[in-house]
């Protein structure tokens, strides 16, 4: 049974987004192993809580992931 298991920072992604990756991973696992594997393909959305995320050893938050990339 293919799996995949996502992780994202709560409440950045609403049920449409959350959609997406379920329906674009299930279609990554049919693209790689036929389409047999769409009925067992299991995909899971977790939601991170704010401040539950670090990255170059300082803690992420939604916040920080919302502003726009500094050029």
């Amino acid at each position: 049974m293919p799996f995949a298991n996502f992780k994202v920072p709560a409440g950045s992604l609403d049920d449409e987004g959350k959609q997406r990756i379920v329906t674009r991973a299930t279609d990554l696992f049919v693209d790689l192993y036929g389409e047999r594997a769409r009925a067992t393909t299991l995909v899971l959305v977790e939601e991170v809580a704010d401040g539950g995320w670090g990255i170059g050893g300082g803690v992420l938050t939604l916040a920080m992931l919302q502003q726009p990339p500094s050029s």
